[in-house]
């Protein structure tokens, strides 16, 4: 599902906080300078540009008026230059692109939320969305695997989404001597969760291995991959489909994706790239 059309020139974004989230990990709230983007919707994602330095794409892990949160994790000269990003300084924001969650299609539907690492960060804005409207869906299940407790990002949202009536497993694969959770990869936690395969949509964002094993045993389990959605990742650069950098079999990720169903994504992830 696709909003508005995207804007081609960055628009001027000031900083407004920035939270720590981990060593390496930041969360950064843009609000406009001038005019604002076009609202975005869940699980899409904006070009965001470092002056001096480049763009890069990233979701968003927080929706609020026309505030934009990104997730950050140093990893490159540009993910570098934005985590380094402190209130008052400014970045171009192009967006917003690509497909979105599109939770409104999943109404009455136990939801399945799985998420590895950074993965959680776009999947917040869908988790606020479906506790805002407990109404309109079934039983909420949240699952999460980090690396280990330090690398698990919004943890100190975890408890308000407990509170407010979300099933939330977390499970990491190297615990530290405080940590009394659950130990081992994200699948281990499906067994717990609460759900109607014949009723259920789920929503999977991390690494590609984890996802791909996720859906396999949700699939296994008996929910249509038409019900499984995922967000791929590719390098991106243009945004808007013209360079071909982020081409999947037939789709270009950044136009047709990141969202797509595990039927649209098992059968291209099935086949080697060189």
């Amino acid at each position: 599902m696709t909003s508005a059309r995207p804007a081609l020139t960055p628009f001027p974004y000031r900083v407004v906080g920035r939270t720590e989230e981990t060593p390496d990990t930041a969360e950064i709230v843009l609000e406009p300078v001038a005019s604002a983007l076009p609202r975005f919707l869940p699980g899409q994602f904006a070009m965001v540009y470092a002056f001096g330095v480049g763009d890069i794409p990233l979701s968003l892990s927080g929706i609020g008026g026309s505030r934009l949160t990104h997730t950050v994790r140093a990893v490159g000269a540009v993910s570098g230059a934005l985590h380094r990003l402190r209130p008052g300084e400014t970045v171009g924001v192009r967006g917003p692109l690509g497909t979105g969650w599109d939770l409104p299609t999943a109404a009455g539907h136990d939801l399945v939320i799985v998420a590895g690492g950074l993965g959680l960060a776009p999947l917040r804005p869908l988790i606020r969305t479906a506790l805002a409207r407990p109404q309109g869906y079934g039983r909420l299940n949240v699952l999460i695997g980090a690396r280990t407790p330090a690398d698990l990002v919004c943890a100190r949202d975890i408890d308000g989404w407990r509170t407010a009536g979300a099933r939330v497993q977390v499970t990491v694969d190297r615990p530290d001597d405080a940590w009394q959770g659950d130990v081992g990869v994200v699948t281990t936690l499906l067994d717990r969760a609460g759900f109607d395969v014949d009723n259920a949509t789920a929503f999977l964002c991390g690494p590609e291995v984890m996802m791909r094993a996720t859906a396999r045993d949700l699939a296994h389990r008996g929910l249509a991959p038409e019900r499984i959605r995922v967000s791929l990742e590719r390098t991106m650069h243009c945004g808007t489909g013209h360079c071909g950098h982020c081409q999947l079999g037939p789709l270009l990720l950044c136009r047709d994706g990141p969202v797509v169903t595990w039927a649209q994504a098992e059968p291209l992830l099935s086949v080697r790239e060189l």
